[in-house]
């Protein structure tokens, strides 16, 4: 019966059969990889936030912004010009949103919502090991992968 609680053990069996983990040079290597694991979950989450950002601003004004920005071009024109061809705005076509090209940023944005969401899982099985070295593994891989990424979604 596996243990219930935290220990410090240098054996311990992550995720599948094959990653059976005997002896400190095995679970330094496990950490590691389970630390980097978690940095590109971090990483996954702000590339995610980064294409919900970007596909909003590809995508075309709406007719209420359109109509606010004829307002107003109409009455700056109105207060400049006593013409009468000036009263009249014209409403220039909006832009067909590529309904191809959302579909692809969907589909794209579904895989990477999969990839977080089982790496998650995966990530939090490890921790479900009880195994102290697991467990900072997955807490420093995350305080790192956040420290890397974030600031980069402020620059973008």
């Amino acid at each position: 019966m596996m243990s219930m609680t935290f220990g410090v053990s240098s054996s311990v069996t992550l995720l599948f059969d094959f990653w059976d983990v005997h002896g400190p040079a095995g679970m330094v290597l496990s950490v590691f990889v389970v630390l980097l694991l978690t940095v590109f979950y971090e990483l996954l989450k702000v590339w995610r936030v980064w294409l919900s950002c970007h596909s909003k601003l590809a995508e075309p004004q709406s007719s209420y912004a359109i109509t606010q920005s004829h307002r107003t071009e109409s009455s700056s024109v109105l207060e400049s010009s006593p013409s009468e061809s000036s009263l009249t705005p014209i409403d220039s076509p909006s832009p067909a949103p590529s309904t191809r090209n959302s579909w692809l940023l969907h589909g794209v944005q579904t895989v990477l919502h999969m990839l977080q969401v089982s790496l998650g899982y995966m990530l939090m099985l490890c921790v479900m090991s009880y195994n102290t070295w697991i467990f900072l593994g997955v807490i420093v891989g995350s305080v790192l992968g956040y420290f890397i990424s974030f600031p980069l979604l402020g620059q973008m």
